[in-house]
């Protein structure tokens, strides 16, 4: 069993990729695109955490939302995105958060579709893995964005985002927030 980690896939959203410069003809492609990459990452007995952003559509739209879900192995876990809605909630995942602390071998993490200044054990080496702003920050040095726009369109386990969150710079804000705690 292994834990993956991803955000903001926006299932359906077909002016996303316009948004973030996707690398996609139409909707169909880019979901077709996420669902094979999903599948080629995580498996049957895997964790999948998307922090947000799962699908983008009417609540009219739950069963093209049930397609999606369904295509995509392994146990599913939403943290809850600001596209979230009811249709998105209602699907069976085997947890819903807004944000969620949990511990992947050694590592504490905290996930919540938007990325914080500080989290619980932020000063203990807790990292906080985020979504929300697509292509546009990649994070600092304890603050990961595991969204799909970051990571080649494809789920990331905890060692790729150590090894990424290693070549990022401390966030200019955390002596403002975090007095006396060094991150290198």
């Amino acid at each position: 069993m292994a834990h993956w980690y991803t955000a903001d896939p926006h299932f359906g959203h077909s002016r996303i990729i316009e948004f973030c410069k996707r690398p996609y003809r139409s909707t169909e492609d880019m979901n077709a695109a996420l669902i094979r990459n999903f599948q080629n990452c995580v498996g049957f007995d895997d964790d999948l955490w998307i922090l947000g952003d799962f699908a983008f559509g009417q609540s009219t739209d739950a069963a093209r939302f049930e397609n999606w879900f369904h295509q995509i192995p392994g146990r599913k876990h939403l943290i809850m995105g600001n596209h979230d809605d009811e249709a998105v909630a209602l699907l069976p995942w085997d947890s819903i958060a807004d944000l969620k602390e949990i511990k992947d071998g050694a590592q504490s993490l905290v996930l919540c579709h938007y990325p914080m200044i500080t989290w619980n054990g932020a000063r203990r080496g807790s990292l906080q893995l985020f979504g929300h702003v697509h292509d546009q920050w990649a994070g600092s040095r304890n603050s990961i964005n595991v969204g799909v726009d970051q990571w080649n369109f494809r789920p990331v386990q905890i060692s790729d985002i150590q090894r990424r969150a290693k070549k990022l710079p401390v966030n200019k804000h955390w002596s403002d927030v975090e007095h006396g705690n060094e991150l290198d």
